[in-house]
């Protein structure tokens, strides 16, 4: 890695005699493959306005190739979701020059976090640009500093701004799409094929973004890629009286039990793959008869129903009998590895830690996922914003803010019984406005927070047209929500983006 070209310190950020903070830009090299990849990284941020006053600063790092026809290349602006993500787990963990070290399956390693030149940066056929919404990483809102009544530098009175105000599926949304359009004109990039890539409900912005920023912001998008996404909110949030998210959780559950050798539904010699399939099929049919008649069905076949759930899940037959077969991801990661102590993670099943409280009847112990690897990736981001790119500012970075998670808010909600917000209803719009654009939704097949068969079900109802399902690819990947942490997984990942930008844009 290259030292950095130059350093800049942050000045507070007042609205009255406002002055933004000062980035940082710094050349360097990758070599991947054997070639040497020269690019430029600006770690900086963009500023956002309400009628023509500055509101936010949406600190963001920009990743662009050196050398001929720059503005040419496809420019990629990645988020994470939460909400009260920021950008880092993707940047750093999958897709930016550098990222952090985990073992070859996902697993962490001892502190402190190390980073490592990635070779499976996306940076070698797309420049990319990594947003942290406002609220997360080194985004704030620019707070009213000047006392009630007294003008501004400008001499007229400040707007008030609470960063809250952020904090709202649609007001969020907007300064997203007022960052992008800033950003491809502050750096004369609007000719270049543009493509928006998210995680979690980054995923669920990008199936929203590919509608809004199309019709109005201006943006032309070449692909959207969904990551590990939530399409619909509604799947979030289980209930005794539905059956879809127990159905859609239970193939990721199925495989998780297979991965830990527990169940006796398949042979131990059997295929990850042949697993899924027949889980799938037995999720989709006696599954769901069974959830959806209830007490309605003779206890007979109800009992013969839970010996199959039992089976594929590798739980007592008691334990499913006495939650009604609706096995929540919670319960599953707590009992399947109960005699050994251990506890599989939510967002990926496959990692276990081990539970310090095995007598207490709920779960105290840690999640080996998100939390536990927290420490891993704000290390990470830290080490390398202020040492790689030369960033200097006193500001903490916020990798998940849970603050901004409590106060969310869905501001484009009229009534109260207006169905929960979804995004597939904006992605299937976008594709109809823009019948060019690609989409590719990928999912770990661990991960029980937002399961890959909801999407996989989901994409199955969007009455997609032969030419628009030929644009649209569904992969999954071994590993969890972040299963780009998996070595392999990474590889793959990498590869399926690289096939698709290179249809995106025409170069296939």
């Amino acid at each position: 890695m290259s030292e950095p070209v130059s350093k800049a310190v942050e000045t507070p950020h007042k609205r009255e005699a406002y002055t933004p903070p000062k980035g940082a830009s710094s050349e360097h090299q990758l070599v991947l493959g054997g070639r040497s990849l020269a690019y430029r990284a600006e770690a900086d941020w963009i500023v956002l306005r309400k009628k023509e006053r500055p509101v936010a600063e949406v600190f963001h790092v920009a990743y662009m190739r050196s050398g001929p026809g720059v503005g040419e290349r496809p420019v990629t602006f990645v988020f994470n979701g939460g909400p009260g993500a920021a950008s880092a787990y993707l940047h750093v963990g999958a897709l930016g020059p550098r990222r952090v070290a985990f073992d070859m399956q996902g697993g962490v390693l001892p502190p402190p976090a190390r980073l490592v030149d990635n070779a499976e940066s996306w940076l070698d056929f797309t420049d990319l640009v990594f947003v942290d919404p406002i609220g997360t990483g080194l985004s704030r809102a620019i707070e009213d500093d000047a006392p009630a009544g007294k003008p501004g530098g400008d001499g007229k009175e400040p707007e008030k701004t609470d960063e809250k105000e952020f904090y709202q599926l649609g007001r969020d949304l907007d300064s997203l799409g007022e960052f992008i359009q800033r950003f491809l004109s502050k750096h004369k990039r609007w000719s270049s094929p543009v493509i928006v890539a998210g995680e979690s409900y980054g995923g669920f912005r990008v199936g929203k973004l590919a509608r809004r920023l199309q019709e109005g912001f201006g943006v032309g998008l070449n692909a959207a890629i969904l990551i590990s996404p939530a399409l619909e909110l509604a799947f979030l949030t289980p209930s005794d009286y539905d059956i879809l998210h127990w159905s859609d959780a239970f193939p990721s559950m199925a495989a998780a039990a297979f991965h830990h050798g527990r169940g006796t539904a398949n042979p131990r010699d059997a295929s990850l793959d042949k697993v899924i399939a027949d889980a799938e099929a037995f999720a989709t049919t006696e599954l769901v008869t069974y959830l959806t008649q209830g007490d309605g069905m003779p206890e007979e076949r109800r009992r013969q129903i839970r010996a199959r759930i039992a089976a594929y899940l590798g739980l007592v037959e008691e334990r499913i009998e006495s939650c009604s077969g609706r096995i929540s991801p919670g319960l599953f990661c707590r009992e399947l590895l109960r005699e050994t102590r251990l506890v599989c993670g939510l967002y990926d099943a496959s990692l276990t830690a081990v539970d310090p409280f095995p007598d207490r009847d709920l779960r105290e112990g840690p999640d080996p996922t998100l939390f536990s690897i927290e420490r891993v990736f704000t290390g990470g981001i830290n080490t390398h914003i202020r040492a790689d790119l030369g960033l200097e500012t006193e500001r903490d970075y916020r990798l998940l803010s849970m603050d901004v998670n409590r106060a969310w808010k869905i501001d484009t909600q009229q009534h109260a019984f207006d169905r929960p917000a979804g995004a597939t209803d904006d992605l299937r719009y976008a594709m109809a406005l823009n019948p060019h654009m690609r989409v590719m939704i990928v999912h770990g097949l661990y991960d029980l927070v937002t399961p890959y068969f909801t999407s996989k079900r989901i994409v199955d109802h969007m009455k997609l047209t032969d030419a628009q399902r030929a644009m649209l690819s569904f992969e999954t990947f071994r590993g969890g929500h972040m299963f780009y942490t998996w070595q392999a997984s990474r590889i793959a990942f990498t590869k399926a983006a690289r096939d698709l930008t290179a249809h995106a844009v025409g170069t296939l």
